[in-house]
């Protein structure tokens, strides 16, 4: 911030006069944030508060953690039962398998792109998928975390491409989009994460998601990812060195709550045989990939433990669920 000019005056340094700086630091030296001084508006105060970082509300930290539920969207159907056994022969030559999301119900989703509405019917699989109800997610113990490579993409070809008379708003370009609309439409206000990347973003995802339970900063946390291609299928083909296809549009969504299992991160010299199991049965989904490895891991009656791993441009990252 500039020093403040005293006006009719010329600016001199405070310091070379002895002065004390004009700019006071944020926190004390405790960690604590300052009161309001006379001169100071109420709101600052409060984002003073903000800026020392939340601090749980009567909430117990946890030391292990586990996936209730996960719901999962894609272009071969509504969950993970629908991938067919073998996706590059299912393709039959299509580079992209696009899916055609259900329209959510409302005029403020009229100007709601692909990606928001992937987003809320991958939330509304999840609550299918573990029998409950909107209110189960609702307020300030659930917190979000949203990953993907590939959705903001699909809004910034449409906007750019757009017609005047075009319902696509500018905002619906950003990358936090998504989120955004997925927390309006379930009243999440609890902490939130957003990454960019592939299948690696998503395994610090769902890290991030067990150290949020770890902490005791909530009580559960959705790990949302979302891909989109169809729009940009030509840029992608341009790239094809980067993925294999089929691409498969796909939105994807974990629960993750307090459980049995310690969480253990760290980098992964191999894919593991859930990496391989979804890439052979959904194709590349980009960040949805470990999403959907752990819904056939739960398909298949394997609930924990489980070990998870997962590769975006040369970085491959796990995640292991083991026993205390």
């Amino acid at each position: 911030m500039p020093a403040r000019v005293t006006r009719g005056r010329r600016a001199t340094h405070g310091r070379a006069r002895g002065a004390r700086p004009r700019v006071r630091p944020r926190l004390c030296d405790d960690g604590a944030a300052r009161g309001p001084s006379a001169r100071e508006p109420l709101h600052l105060a409060r984002l003073r508060r903000v800026q020392c970082g939340a601090r749980p509300r009567g909430r117990r930290p946890v030391t292990g953690s586990e996936v209730a539920a996960v719901g999962v969207v894609t272009g071969w159907g509504r969950s993970a039962v629908a991938l067919p056994p073998d996706a590059v022969r299912a393709a039959a030559g299509r580079r992209v398998i696009a899916v055609e999301p259900p329209r959510a119900a409302g005029e403020r989703f009229r100007r709601a792109t692909r990606e928001c509405q992937l987003g809320v019917a991958a939330v509304e699989a999840l609550l299918r998928e573990a029998s409950l109800g909107p209110e189960a997610i609702r307020g300030d113990e659930t917190a979000l975390v949203y990953v993907t490579a590939a959705a903001y993409g699909s809004s910034n070809r449409a906007f750019i491409r757009a017609i005047a008379s075009s319902t696509l708003h500018f905002p619906y370009t950003a990358p936090s989009a998504v989120p955004a609309e997925v927390a309006i439409e379930f009243g999440l206000t609890g902490p939130y994460v957003i990454l960019i990347g592939g299948a690696a973003a998503t395994i610090d995802g769902l890290w991030q998601a067990t150290l949020l339970l770890r902490r005791g900063q909530c009580r559960r946390a959705l790990v949302l990812a979302v891909e989109t291609f169809a729009e940009c299928e030509d840029l992608w083909a341009r790239g094809r060195w980067l993925v294999r296809p089929p691409l498969v549009e796909s939105a994807a969504c974990a629960l993750v709550v307090p459980g049995p299992w310690r969480a253990t991160y760290a980098p992964a010299p191999a894919p593991s045989p859930l990496e391989a199991l979804a890439r052979a049965r959904a194709g590349e989904t980009l960040a949805c990939a470990p999403l959907i490895a752990l819904a056939l891991a739960r398909a298949a009656g394997d609930a924990g433990p489980v070990t998870l791993t997962g590769e975006w441009r040369g970085r491959r990252a796990g995640l292991a669920w083991e026993a205390h």
